[in-house]
């Protein structure tokens, strides 16, 4: 088709307007800023405590076993469950991550917290620096270089005594190879990071 032809027909050019296009961009755009703004909107509801129980999956629990927003602990900002769910106990007892049940929950640090059973529960309770992950379950690795990456409950590792969470596979070996220098690297930046996060 000749340049003349094609000016004469509009076609080849980039910017001719199409009404069904400039329509569905149009609400498209529309609607994605309405999400953007209900998300915040219910975000800032639950932060003010004005509206929890019956959003995030919290449908149901104790007002004591409700989490408040925090940054701190690694939690699901959807359902306000530290470590996915996952009974930090069992790392321990069972040498393998266990879903917990909702029948068994307890709030610490901000964050609720389900067990397998009422003696994971009870052991829980009584000592949260033992069982609960190091760091709040961010990956020691990252802490080292001084970021906060969030640690991931299936990817983790027992050492001397204490369950620390990785964000990736090559994290948990790099940190099983050597845990007590990148200990040394993260308990010397984790004070300093753990102020800029969100109480």
């Amino acid at each position: 088709m000749t340049a003349e032809r094609q000016e004469r027909h509009r076609t080849g050019l980039l910017n001719v307007f199409r009404p069904g296009i400039a329509l569905i961009a149009s609400l498209a755009s529309r609607i994605l800023a309405s999400q953007v703004l209900a998300n915040q909107v219910l975000v800032g509801l639950v932060r003010a405590g004005l509206v929890g129980a019956s959003f995030g999956g919290l449908a149901g629990l104790p007002p004591a076993a409700q989490a408040s927003t925090t940054e701190r602990v690694v939690v699901n900002r959807f359902t306000g469950l530290a470590i996915e769910g996952f009974d930090p106990v069992a790392y321990f007892t069972d040498a393998r991550p266990e879903l917990g049940l909702a029948d068994f929950e307890a709030s610490e640090a901000g964050a609720v917290w389900r067990f397998r059973n009422a003696s994971d529960r009870a052991s829980f309770v009584a000592h949260p620096d033992i069982y609960g992950p190091q760091y709040g379950g961010y990956d020691p690795i990252d802490l080292a270089r001084g970021v906060t990456v969030a640690g991931n409950p299936r990817f983790w590792l027992v050492s001397g005594q204490r369950l620390y969470l990785f964000g990736r596979e090559q994290t948990r070996d790099a940190f099983a190879a050597d845990p007590s220098r990148v200990l040394r690297s993260a308990d010397l930046r984790w004070p300093e990071l753990e102020e800029t996060l969100a109480q």
